[in-house]
């Protein structure tokens, strides 16, 4: 640990090393970027993702936010780490989620200032060589989500299930929260920092698809500029997916509460709205 208290989202965890080189000046006019890779099973993965990403990117920092995964990812990440001075690892007690484990990354990230905070998934799903293309749309953004649907982008060997349920995921999530996103659950993104300090991530308590909902509603009644970048999305090759009935069905009902939240206060404004008008008249 570098003796500093832990920002929320880090809980008990423990940092491997702190340490960043002198002289780095980052990705040009975004600054320092930090991938962050949460990790829980992922030991026939997390060297694979690393490396790619060392080699797309080599300005990036590389955040390993493993939780306590029982199959020897930590120590693994560890390794990394000990041999590459851009890696960090940070140990979470347990499986507690990928919106936790974002958060943390998040806090960990702005207490170290960071510019910009990439999301990635460990599977290999979001390829690195796509972040690039990211990074260069950072520029002039203060969200870039790599998209799975819009013009440009492949999606590779994914069941017609998982098709379907994302498309009309992100249509619902579209219409009810009137966000002009083609892929506001895609979980590839990148965050400048000044975003991330304006939103109110204290509220955020969402996992899965609606964590990745959430930010982006937050993001978008904050007024950020979000650009959507196509990436190639493939379906993961070696290890078991996250996804389950009960991550859907969480985007489901969350969208739905928000979306009943957003048109109450519509309509109280609009009500206070016509009221103030009334007092005025003639």
């Amino acid at each position: 640990m570098d003796g500093r208290p832990a920002a929320r989202g880090e809980g008990a965890a423990v940092v491997h090393r702190t340490d960043i080189r002198p002289g780095v000046t980052g990705v040009p006019d975004v600054g320092r970027v930090l991938v962050v890779i949460p990790t829980y099973n992922e030991a026939d993965n997390v060297a694979a993702i690393v490396r790619r990403v060392r080699e797309a990117a080599p300005q990036v920092e590389i955040l390993v936010a493993d939780d306590n995964s029982p199959d020897g990812t930590g120590e693994i990440a560890e390794g990394i780490a000990h041999a590459d001075q851009r890696v960090h690892v940070l140990h979470r007690e347990g499986k507690q989620g990928l919106g936790a484990a974002y958060l943390a990354g998040f806090a960990w990230a702005r207490r170290r200032g960071f510019d910009a905070v990439v999301e990635m998934d460990a599977d290999g799903s979001h390829a690195p060589e796509d972040l690039p293309a990211l990074l260069l749309a950072a520029r002039d953004a203060d969200v870039v989500i790599g998209s799975r649907w819009t013009r440009g982008a492949r999606v590779v060997n994914w069941p017609w299930r998982r098709l379907l349920l994302s498309r009309c995921g992100n249509m619902y999530a579209r219409l009810a929260l009137g966000m002009p996103l083609a892929d506001a659950t895609g979980g590839y993104r990148v965050y400048r920092a000044g975003v991330l300090d304006a939103l109110d991530l204290e509220s955020v308590c969402s996992q899965g698809y609606s964590f990745q909902v959430e930010l982006s509603r937050l993001a978008h009644r904050a007024g950020a500029r979000i650009v959507e970048v196509p990436i190639t999305f493939a379906e993961r090759e070696r290890g078991a997916s996250k996804m389950s009935p009960l991550i859907v069905a969480e985007a489901l009902w969350r969208i739905t509460g928000w979306a009943v939240s957003d048109r109450r206060t519509a309509v109280r404004r609009g009500l206070r709205a016509a009221t103030a008008g009334q007092a005025r008249w003639p």
